[in-house]
């Protein structure tokens, strides 16, 4: 029997948990899936599913066969797809993950150019700012914002995450107080929250001297979602910390004003880097790297690698 036809169909039947249903979406009988998966079984001396009139369901070593067999569909899928585009160029489906402040920043642009540079490739694009794990969810490469020694992933540095404390020019005339270090506890606040964020305090760095600045006790509003945040900087409603990925427009066109620009403040609440990374075990497809590099160079282009 063949033995991939038979991982295939051992692998539908786990994802629908029925022969019948697996069959149903392979175009074949589920006897001929039952049979190549009694086939699977003998071969590997164990059971792979229980098997009653109501459910078919893994068993422990079906679990354990599972993973590596999805692994082994999946880097024969690109190896193919890897092989043809060595004649046809860069082609198929590419499935990205970032933060939800990525997408208006750059990332909006980013795949506007990309598609057009690269018309044979399919773009699949979920913004959220919640964890997502890449082996678990099938994407292809996710953007994030950290450092690159992440467990079981290899972390590309595409930019850097310099931040800006700003506020418009709309808070700065109601409230005139200069902003310096000792008047930051005066000044409405504009706070980031995040559940892997737990730092009370942030650096800023001048002449070589180094200080360490309390998080405002009670902002003035805070929240998980940075547009949000900016959306009520712009409107006047307190200072605010913005990467410079984000806060660079206003800057340059005077919706926002940089402040305490002569300190350089330290950007480990957000992550000092902007990274682009895939699972260890996947190596990275020819539309993985592209993707990348193009990003990397639009970072470049506008002063944020």
């Amino acid at each position: 029997m063949d033995k991939l036809g038979a991982i295939s169909m051992f692998v539908a039947t786990a994802e629908h948990g029925s022969f019948s249903r697996a069959a149903e979406q392979l175009g074949k009988t589920p006897s001929a899936l039952t049979k190549a998966v009694t086939h699977l079984e003998d071969e590997l001396g164990v059971r792979l599913f229980e098997r009653s009139t109501r459910r078919t369901v893994l068993t422990e070593a079906g679990r354990v066969y599972l993973e590596t067999a999805r692994q082994v569909l999946q880097r024969l899928h690109e190896v193919g797809e890897e092989v043809g585009q060595l004649q046809h160029g860069l082609y198929g489906n590419l499935r990205l993950t970032a933060p939800l402040a990525f997408g208006r920043a750059f990332l909006d642009d980013v795949c506007a150019g990309f598609l057009a540079e690269y018309p044979q490739i399919r773009l699949r694009v979920d913004l959220s700012d919640s964890f997502v794990d890449l082996v678990e969810s099938g994407y292809d490469l996710a953007l994030r914002e950290g450092r690159g020694d992440q467990p079981g992933l290899i972390a590309k540095v595409v930019g850097r995450n310099r931040l800006a404390l700003c506020a418009s020019p709309a808070y700065l005339a109601r409230k005139p107080l200069p902003v310096t270090p000792e008047t930051l506890d005066q000044h409405d606040w504009l706070l980031y929250r995040h559940a892997a964020l737990s730092r009370t305090y942030w650096w800023v760095e001048k002449d070589g001297q180094r200080l360490s600045l309390l998080q405002p006790a009670a902002p003035r509003l805070e929240s998980d979602n940075y547009d949000l945040l900016l959306a009520n900087a712009l409107a006047g409603a307190g200072l605010f910390h913005a990467p410079l990925w984000s806060g660079a427009p206003y800057f340059a066109d005077g919706r926002l004003v940089r402040l305490m620009a002569d300190y350089e403040i330290d950007p480990d609440a957000f992550g000092p880097q902007i990274l682009a990374v895939y699972p260890s075990h996947r190596r990275a497809t020819g539309k993985v790297l592209a993707f990348i590099d193009y990003l990397a160079r639009y970072l470049a282009q506008r002063g944020l690698a």
